[in-house]
């Protein structure tokens, strides 16, 4: 998670919209129909639209999404350099050579 939008994603703001979209799409992902895990905006929280309710907190902003459509989301946006990949909460995270997940955040979604 950014940085900046920590506070955003901690709020209880953030907690409550999240959870009544989520039941609002029956907890399906939008894209594929199966399970979704991730409440993705749409429009992408920057530190100049982060206190904007109309970007972080409207249902037309958001989409429920599972981890694949997530991933497939963000690698149309950006490059994944080799060795990188998308975490269980749709974070850059490092692979270690022999495999193994290296806990340590890279990046940003």
């Amino acid at each position: 998670m950014r940085e900046m939008a920590r506070k955003f994603y901690n709020s209880r703001e953030w907690h409550k919209a999240r959870q009544s979209y989520i039941s609002h799409v029956h907890g399906l992902c939008e894209r594929c129909g199966r399970a979704g895990k991730i409440v993705h905006h749409k429009t992408y929280i920057t530190p100049t639209n982060i206190n904007n309710p109309d970007i972080t907190l409207n249902f037309n902003n958001l989409e429920f999404v599972c981890h694949d459509c997530h991933n497939e989301e963000h690698l149309k946006a950006r490059v994944i350099e080799r060795g990188l990949r998308f975490d269980e909460d749709g974070m850059v995270v490092s692979r270690c050579e022999k495999g193994a997940e290296k806990e340590a955040k890279v990046g940003d979604t």
